[in-house]
């Protein structure tokens, strides 16, 4: 058995919502959507880069208020694409830290995600 990086699950309460802030905020590609029934909650993958995550409306998938830490390079240049599209329910900051850089963004569920880029 070999592991291979994670693939966190969060916690979604309102499809375009989702969709407006992991997609065409932060620019994750969405890879696919999938629901047992026309009438029962999406459950789908998004993608940006290395980074993969599920989002889920079922109950029981996860629980709001998620932190999912991202390793990612370009921090700052990600940080004014972002401020230059004008969201209006963020407007992410870079934080300086012993490691190198934290920029912070909640998602309209409660759920965490920290663009992490290291020291060189």
């Amino acid at each position: 058995m070999q592991a291979r990086a994670p693939i966190p699950i969060l916690r979604m309460f309102d499809e375009a919502a989702a969709r407006a802030f992991y997609v065409d905020f932060l620019g994750f590609r969405l890879d696919w959507e999938h629901r047992f029934e026309p009438d029962l909650p999406l459950y789908m993958q998004v993608t940006l880069g290395d980074c993969v995550l599920h989002l889920s409306g079922h109950h029981g998938d996860a629980t709001p208020g998620g932190h999912v830490r991202v390793p990612c390079t370009g921090l700052r240049e990600f940080q004014q694409a972002l401020l230059a599209k004008g969201y209006r329910h963020a407007r992410p900051g870079i934080e300086v830290q012993p490691w190198g850089l934290d920029m912070t963004v909640s998602d309209p569920f409660g759920n965490r995600l920290t663009f992490t880029q290291a020291l060189e």
